[in-house]
């Protein structure tokens, strides 16, 4: 399961209405690449494939693909709108490795 803060979710939220679209949902998924392996994505989406993992938390549905859910467990999905950068953060407790910019990490 991801965890979804009061924080990303108001900034979810906030970007879905933009979308105008009805039925969104928080898309995070892992791939190959980044400084350190593996990047983390995020999407907003509205539709759901079979084999894909959905959950609801804090009021919001994230959907992972089957492969990405191993390397997703138990993180933390938080957005920043600090001086240091403004953007979605994922806290993942998986995570061995981390690039400075929070973008990559490796397992």
């Amino acid at each position: 399961m991801i965890t979804v803060t009061d924080a990303a979710k108001k900034q979810a939220l906030r970007l879905m209405d933009d979308e105008g679209k009805d039925g969104l949902f928080i898309r995070v998924g892992v791939e190959g690449g980044g400084c350190s392996g593996l990047m983390y994505q995020l999407t907003f989406d509205n539709e759901e494939k079979e084999e894909d993992k959905s959950f609801e938390d804090n009021g919001i549905r994230v959907v992972v693909d089957k492969k990405s859910f191993l390397y997703l467990i138990g993180t933390i999905l938080d957005f920043s709108g600090g001086l240091n950068g403004k953007g979605f953060i994922f806290k993942n407790p998986n995570a061995d490795r981390t690039c400075g910019c929070g973008e990559s990490f490796s397992v």
